[in-house]
């Protein structure tokens, strides 16, 4: 399966994985320092982001519940835990015919909103959140995709200036990612 623009699989955390990204997608660590557990990459003419991240196998909670986990985690990093500041709106188990990624034992989509600063700053964006998650216990690791898309920018934030948003990400583009997301080495996971 191929990207809009006819490229394939780029390779992700030196090539244990590979993924078709969207077009436009530029590595975030051109950009800045990325953690050696995430690749980041940002819309080149946007505020769009999609992050692939290793994190810790959550054993202790349930497949169904996993996706939400992390997007409280999240929602917990990006200071939005008060009440109305993030809310789910769907959780969804993906089917294993449309999972690619080998040693998955479940893989489950979530989409929610947050309401998030940029860079610390006072003013709160509307972010619309598709998380992509893949459980793999016997490398224990939970493997996240998120897909980062404003819905509605203050007029405060830094983002505001940065206007108009040429060739948007979809929810397609995301789709494609997540069933496209191959593993290669799993020396990768230790």
């Amino acid at each position: 399966m191929q990207a809009a623009g006819g490229a394939g699989p780029r390779p992700l955390f030196g090539g244990a994985l590979s993924a078709v990204l969207p077009p436009a997608a530029r590595d975030a660590s051109e950009l800045r320092e990325i953690p050696d557990n995430q690749e980041v990459f940002a819309h080149r003419h946007g505020d769009q982001s999609l992050i692939v991240e290793l994190l810790e196998y959550q054993g202790q909670v349930a497949d169904r519940d996993a996706a939400r986990y992390h997007f409280e985690d999240i929602a917990g990093g990006n200071e939005a835990l008060e009440r109305g500041s993030f809310e789910v709106t769907g959780v969804v188990q993906v089917s294993g015919s449309e999972v690619s990624l080998a040693d998955c034992s479940s893989a489950w989509t979530l989409t929610g909103t947050q309401r998030v600063s940029k860079f610390n700053e006072e003013a709160r964006n509307t972010v619309r959140l598709h998380l992509g998650l893949f459980r793999l216990p016997r490398f224990s690791t939970d493997v996240l995709v998120t897909f980062n898309d404003p819905q509605s920018i203050s007029p405060d934030s830094s983002s505001a200036a940065a206007g108009s948003h040429r060739e948007p990400w979809t929810e397609q583009d995301f789709r494609v990612l997540l069933q496209t997301l191959s593993l290669h080495d799993p020396a990768l996971f230790g």
